[in-house]
């Protein structure tokens, strides 16, 4: 049995998508949902699912072994980032290397680093004139957006997208590709 904890910080659509690819199969469990928002909608995703879920604050993340302690008790296979916001620790790299996974919403090296997440990224890519966008899913390493590259892929950008179309094109990619990749991970 292959168990992948998941951690995010919004609505949990990714973490659906993962949740809904994985369901048939017995060799694949989601442990649990972590999440550093009290009223994050990932949290009802996951009552709904029939998921774990757990809040934690930033001191039992940061500052202390606490969620450390209490994720390397869940013996995970793989730490799946789906739109978690917060920097990881080095403590956290140590514990788990190249089982850290995030998901980001562009072609890194491009419009990667702190502050650059959703919209953000989207509106860069929109106000850069960019032909081009995409996802790229990456180990976590100690920077923002810098660990060693898994996937990618893109999508056009059209003169005349408007900063929800790309969005809503990202978010494709993230759906298509994201489940895929951390299945060809657990099976390594």
């Amino acid at each position: 049995m292959k168990r992948i904890v998941l951690l995010a910080s919004g609505s949990g659509s990714n973490v659906e998508n993962i949740a809904n690819y994985f369901k048939d199969n017995p060799l694949v469990t989601i442990t649990c949902v972590l999440t550093n928002k009290r009223d994050a909608k990932v949290i009802d995703r996951c009552n709904r699912l029939n998921i774990s879920s757990l809040y934690f604050n930033r001191e039992a993340f940061s500052k202390s072994d606490c969620l450390l302690d209490i994720i390397k008790g869940m013996q995970p296979d793989l730490i799946i980032l789906a739109g978690f916001l917060l920097k990881i620790p080095q403590k956290f790299v140590d514990a788990f290397p190249n089982k850290i996974v995030n998901i980001h919403p562009a072609l890194l090296p491009n419009y990667g680093g702190k502050g650059m997440y959703g919209m953000h990224v989207h509106n860069a890519v929109k106000n850069n004139n960019e032909s081009k966008t995409g996802i790229t899913i990456h180990y976590v390493n100690e920077n923002y957006d810098e660990g060693a590259i898994i996937y990618q892929a893109e999508t056009a950008v059209n003169s005349n997208d408007s900063v929800d179309d790309i969005a809503k094109k990202v978010h494709m990619l993230e759906y298509e590709h994201f489940p895929k990749v951390i299945d060809q991970l657990l099976s390594k």
